[in-house]
């Protein structure tokens, strides 16, 4: 349903004598992305509708006839009947328009008490609000993934690294919950955001507020705003929540891109430590028996396109005096794109960790058994015989340095050759080196010990429940 005619009058006043270029119509226009917006702008104006009758602005039979009117309008855009272009300018104008078609002139007057600076304003909250919360439960079913693999490889190994170099063998478990705790922060990120996304600026006008005796907090309730913007200057022009949800959503990336990439490792020849499953990965053209790890790689890619729309965000505020501006246009494709990039690569990333890749345990018992990650465990040996540790630990780099020239583990050597080292060697240190014993006896709290381990996945498992309500 095509509303205007080529020679429709412009939805500005009539100041202006000409129509604009069609190009620069073109360029003016944002109902190409902010049709986005539609189901949330139908929301505010029903909300304001209402307002304006509760208080005498409209009566009662025009603020009904409005409501009705744009429920109308949502019923034709879930039927495809409704599909506003670029003459329309963009979605506030277009239900306007379409709304006066529906119930004559009474639909002139829903646009009384407000501007579509506080409308666009209030139509992007709500559409945040709503998203935030959508990702909030993407992440719980990705942290549940993560948990539910962890419970499976308590006992599994894997080398621990630092510098990208071998340090100290881990629970498998504790590694992938390391994950969940990054992802539970970004959960209370987002809800830490949401707080100052529920404010509304609904009543603000353009500016300076409105003549009419509006009452911005039962509109503000109606929509289920905790707050109302306290200076219609700050109410327009405000973009602080649209930023710190692109800060929250780019630090949601940075730990999708860090998973990513050690999960392109891992599945390497050289580290061999996952198989990829074919529903989660790709074909070479050319070369047979390759197998890509083509999401994990999409993601760590896509992160830096979120990176890119907040810094977008920033720069775009930075210069910006109040109040409403058209920059600020441009917060909506930034805003947009942000959280379905998100969201697209949580879905992909809980698929690839619940179905796309399988742990190889017995490649991983064979990498930490193959290693001097040991050493700090000879150090704490000898320091709990009561030799220093800083004593122990030149001893003990002696001894790696020994081992490497003679081609051994230290596991290969004899209780001779420990003793030759150091009189506290006893026929103990075997065991104190074996690691699973040195996993296991990291029980400090928080740390990859066995025990500690499965108390964090109570603790994980109570904390998903509670998030799960």
């Amino acid at each position: 349903m095509n509303l205007l005619s080529n020679d429709a009058q412009q939805t500005w006043s009539q100041r202006f004598e000409s129509a604009l270029h069609p190009a620069i119509a073109h360029f003016n226009a944002s109902i190409g992305f902010d049709i986005e917006l539609i189901e949330y702008d139908l929301t505010g104006s029903q909300a304001h509708a209402k307002m304006l009758a509760k208080t005498g602005i409209l009566s009662t039979e025009e603020g009904e006839a409005i409501v009705s009117g744009l429920e109308q309008i949502r019923q034709e855009y879930h039927d495809g009947q409704f599909q506003p272009g670029i003459d329309a300018e963009d979605i506030h104008f277009a239900v306007e328009r379409r709304l006066t078609d529906i119930i004559g002139a009474t639909g002139k007057k829903l646009h009384t008490g407000r501007s579509r600076n506080d409308q666009v304003g209030t139509d992007t909250r709500l559409y945040l609000r709503d998203q935030i919360r959508q990702i909030q439960q993407q992440l719980v079913k990705f942290q549940s993934v993560l948990f539910q693999k962890a419970e499976q490889h308590v006992e599994t190994l894997i080398p621990g690294y630092t510098h990208l170099q071998r340090a100290q063998p881990l629970s498998l478990a504790h590694h992938l919950l390391a994950y969940v705790e990054m992802s539970n922060r970004d959960w209370e990120r987002l809800d830490d955001v949401y707080q100052r996304v529920n404010i509304s600026p609904l009543g603000s006008g353009a500016l300076a507020g409105t003549t009419f005796p509006i009452d911005r907090h039962y509109a503000a309730e109606l929509l289920g705003f905790d707050q109302i913007y306290e200076n219609s200057l700050d109410g327009v022009s405000d973009r602080d929540f649209a930023i710190e949800f692109l800060c929250a959503a780019s630090l949601i990336m940075v730990h999708l891109s860090r998973l990513s990439e050690e999960v392109i490792l891992w599945a390497s020849e050289e580290f061999g430590f996952v198989t990829l499953k074919d529903s989660c990965s790709t074909g070479s053209s050319i070369m047979p028996q390759k197998k890509n790890p083509d999401v994990p790689e999409l993601v760590r890619g896509k992160t830096g396109r979120v990176f890119g729309h907040l810094n977008a965000m920033l720069v775009l505020m930075k210069g910006l005096p109040l109040a409403y501006n058209k920059d600020l246009q441009e917060d909506k494709e930034a805003l947009f794109d942000g959280v379905k990039t998100v969201q697209a690569c949580l879905e992909a990333m809980t698929i690839l960790m619940n179905e796309g890749l399988e742990f190889r345990p017995a490649r991983l018992n064979q990498a930490v058994a193959e290693d001097f990650s040991n050493a700090t465990d000879v150090a704490d040996y000898l320091a709990s015989k009561g030799v220093p540790f800083r004593e122990a630990y030149n001893l003990v780099g002696k001894v790696v340095k020994t081992s490497l020239a003679a081609g051994k583990l230290l596991k290969d050597l004899t209780l001779e050759e420990w003793q030759s080292l150091h009189p506290a060697f006893e026929s103990d240190i075997y065991e104190a080196i074996a690691p699973q014993q040195v996993v296991s006896a990291r029980n400090s709290y928080g740390g990859t010990g066995f025990q500690q381990v499965k108390r964090a996945l109570d603790e994980v498992r109570s904390r998903l429940q509670t998030l799960s309500q």
